[in-house]
């Protein structure tokens, strides 16, 4: 009984968790492409001004930041709920 009520009560800080990482990699995401390319905005998939391959840098370096932020705050949450229950969450 224990467990599925520590599944319960970590969906809404893993809601919440899941937003503020969003958040933050869409932050970071903007501050490398500046100083990547001193561009202060991304080209847009259905941006006619930019090129095939300034799209697809865009969106690989966005996809591959969201996927790090997320898998360190997915491991952080994990460990943060190991410390508190004593086992590793499931």
């Amino acid at each position: 009984m224990a467990g599925k009520l520590e599944k319960v009560a970590l969906k809404p800080v893993n809601l919440a968790l899941g937003i503020a990482a969003g958040t933050l990699a869409g932050m970071v995401f903007k501050q490398v492409w500046k100083l990547a390319t001193g561009d202060d905005d991304a080209p847009d998939a259905g941006d006619e001004e930019r090129g095939w391959g300034e799209v697809l840098a865009a969106a690989a370096l966005q996809g591959a930041i969201f996927a790090v932020v997320k898998a360190a705050v997915h491991r952080s949450s994990a460990a943060g709920a190991k410390r508190l229950t004593g086992h590793w969450p499931d």
